[in-house]
Parts: C-alpha cells; structure tokens; sequence
C-alpha cells in the first residue's frame, strides 16, 4: 500500500517538482496551493502525512498547524525558509514534526518522510498487547497515546516517539545522538535545535514539574525522572 503524502505549497514549479519526484519513490501525492484546500484535504483523513510551506497565499502555514493540531495528530514537515530560524522554532512550537529549510533537496525530503512514517509502522505492527505505567504516565503503544492520570496527553506524532523512548529509559541517561535517531529516525546535526524544542513541548505538556521530571544532562543528554508520590 502507498504511503499518501499531502502537499502543500503555493509554488507550482516547486510544487509539481517535489510532486513528480515523490511519486517516482513509490508515494501517492496530493497537492494543495493554498492553506484552505490542504487544511481541508488533512482533516478528510486522504493522507498519511502531510509536507506544509509556511509561506502561503491564504493562510499562514503555522496558522494551518494550529488548526491541524487542534483536531488531528497527523504529522506534519513544514518547509521554512533557509536561514529563518523563527520560523522553525515556532512550528516546533506549535506541533511540527520536523522541517526542511528551502530549497529543499527532494532526497533529504523522502528521507524525511520515511523516518516519520517508518517510526509509525512499527508501532501498529509491533506486540502491542501490554500498557506501560511509569509513575502517573501510561503508555498505550496500540493507541499510539500516553495518558497521564488517566486524561490523553495531545501530543504530535514526533513528540509521542520523544517520550515513549525517554520513558523505555526512565532514570539512565539517554545521549542526544541516540535519541534523534531512535525517535526522529536521523543524525543530530551541529546547531540542530529540533529535538530541544521537542523536549521543551513536552515539558510544558507534562506540567513543568520542578524540578522537571525531564532533566538535561549537559554535555549528554536527556533523562526521565519518574515523579514520586
């Protein structure tokens, strides 16, 4: 079965390029040139995951995000501009799953979207039978959700991966290297501040504990504290 991507771009060289180059590596492509069309296609479940440039005619793309987050836990890679790093933080921010500045190389694009959707696949085929409880967190891998004191925590499809690996590890040290690989499926880069601003989501979701149940070790990386009674 293809994997179905939605793409959203108000560029049509760039769109129908990107376009062309996805279905030649085996993916159906939807396309939208407005945030309206794409918002409307995303929240009508025709795609698996969708590629969203912030900069479009109608709608702002991080707008678009806000009302794809409000509703749907489909992931999401925003193109921003190359150099914007507002842009990135925000849509981190916000609920992205990851970015890719433009002009994109559509081999680093599929490289994206395989990692997203790869970590996806092996989740709904994995042994899914048991919960796993850590404190007042639950994880329910079949569901792809994690409950803390029993109410769903909203959390993006990267942000789920965050955790769920943080708590496989809860009180050892997890280096940054591992954890960009393990959860977002590629290398940490030099001033690659994706997988901090994961972090920082999911410490505001968590409730910002003090001290934070998830702790940075400088120099390594990051470590679950299961929070005691």
């Amino acid at each position: 079965m293809q994997n179905r991507v939605l793409l959203v771009e108000d560029d049509d060289e760039l769109r129908q390029l990107l376009a062309r180059y996805l279905t030649t590596q085996g993916f159906s492509v939807r396309e939208a040139a407005n945030g309206r069309d794409g918002l409307s296609l995303a929240l009508g479940q025709d795609c698996d995951i969708v590629v969203l440039d912030i900069m479009l005619p109608d709608i702002n793309g991080l707008d678009v995000l806000r009302e794809l987050r409000g509703k749907t836990h489909l992931p999401v890679i925003l193109l921003t501009a190359r150099g914007d790093e507002t842009d990135r933080i925000v849509g981190l921010e916000v609920g992205a799953d990851d970015y890719i500045p433009k002009p994109c190389n559509p081999r680093e694009l599929v490289a994206r979207l395989q990692a997203i959707l790869r970590r996806v696949a092996w989740d709904q085929q994995a042994d899914l039978d048991a919960s796993r409880v850590y404190g007042d967190l639950r994880v329910e891998p079949d569901q792809r959700r994690i409950y803390q004191n029993e109410k769903p925590l909203e959390l993006t499809a990267t942000e789920y991966e965050v955790l769920q690996v943080l708590l496989a590890h809860a009180g050892s040290v997890v280096r940054k290297t591992d954890l960009m690989q393990w959860a977002l499926g590629r290398r940490l880069e030099a001033y690659d501040r994706t997988l901090d601003m994961h972090v920082s989501n999911l410490r505001k979701k968590l409730g910002n504990d003090d001290p934070p149940r998830i702790e940075t070790v400088r120099g390594l990386g990051y470590s679950y504290r299961v929070p005691t009674e």
